[in-house]
């Protein structure tokens, strides 16, 4: 045996174990800690699978856009387990806040990356209109914005976070379940686990006060709806069943409509159902003095807001740059 041979065999056997420990490494949640801040973000685990997508048209409160019923396969990928709060996101959007955080919270923070991010405009009035802020979940972010966050926290821990798709929104949200809700049909449970327009009071609650669903995700029904990575494309079920698109998500590429999900604080029940689709809307804009009207904020849609996913498998770094990278489609009102 040469001696290059030998070699090779010996840093091949000396590798042995930690290749072993990295392939048992289990798939399990976590808590993501934003460096430079007292501030952390649970992500639960959301094994991969293959689910029904969309409402039978028995169901009620069922509608054309959640139709045909078609089988979607789902990689496996962690979700955020709350909302993303305000105490998160105003870290994101004020870059001194981040650095008051950062000198008060010195262990690990790292603002060398972080400064040259791109950040919102400086909203004109409270965005979250006086219902609450610290523990709430943040709201009137465009999903430019909110794409952007998570370009941020991709600067500041180095892991690919993104929006999700609906058809990722909707299988979390049913967590292995095939009624309306995740809780099953029966209407009179609702409260114990969304804040709706029954039982909301006008407004938007703390995160996680409601029961979580059956995969520990809190607020995928009602409180406020949250955005997805999905173009709105009312007949896009029938394109995908049909096999005339092959895409996992229908890609923006105009300004409006996009999809939401989840329904909110403002919504009757039939809108927070798992399969449940909302476009988003110009009128989300509407007291935005600006023209164009800001890329950031929508300044009338305080029942908006937003969760991010973290997938197993993660995309080659040019087309996670590309991700991040989208230029904002100007909105000239309307």
């Amino acid at each position: 045996m040469n001696q290059l041979f030998r070699r090779f065999l010996t840093n091949a056997l000396l590798l042995l174990p930690l290749l072993s420990a990295a392939q048992s490494t289990p798939f399990a949640s976590y808590t993501q800690v934003i460096s430079g801040s007292n501030q952390v973000y649970p992500m639960v685990a959301v094994t991969g699978g293959t689910y029904k997508m969309g409402s039978p048209a028995t169901e009620k409160g069922h509608k054309p856009d959640e139709g045909p019923v078609h089988a979607i396969v789902i990689e496996p990928f962690w979700m955020g387990k709350f909302e993303v709060t305000w105490d998160i996101y105003d870290l994101f959007t004020t870059k001194n806040i981040e650095k008051e955080m950062a000198a008060r919270y010195p262990q690990g923070a790292d603002l060398t990356k972080t400064d040259a991010t791109t950040r919102p405009s400086p909203a004109y009035v409270d965005m979250s209109f006086g219902m609450g802020r610290s523990g709430y979940p943040a709201i009137n972010m465009t999903q430019y914005a909110a794409i952007k966050f998570c370009a941020w926290l991709y600067d500041k821990t180095g892991l690919f976070y993104r929006l999700p798709t609906e058809a990722e929104w909707e299988y979390a949200c049913r967590a292995g379940t095939t009624t309306p809700y995740s809780f099953g049909s029966d209407l009179k449970l609702l409260p114990q686990y969304a804040v709706y327009k029954d039982n909301s009071g006008g407004g938007y609650k703390k995160i996680g006060t409601k029961k979580p669903n059956p995969w520990g995700l809190h607020d995928m029904h009602g409180n406020v709806m949250e955005w997805t990575q999905d173009q709105y494309i009312p007949t896009y079920y029938a394109a995908v069943a049909s096999g005339t698109v092959k895409e996992p998500y229908a890609p923006t590429k105009t300004l409006y409509p996009n999809s939401v999900r989840g329904g909110s604080w403002d919504d009757e029940p039939a809108v927070l159902r798992s399969a449940a689709r909302t476009p988003s809307n110009p009128a989300w804009k509407v007291i935005d003095p600006q023209s164009p009207k800001s890329d950031w904020w929508m300044t009338s849609a305080s029942f908006c807001g937003f969760r991010i996913v973290r997938p197993v498998k993660v995309p080659p770094v040019e087309e996670i740059r590309a991700y991040y990278d989208i230029k904002p489609i100007k909105d000239y009102g309307y």
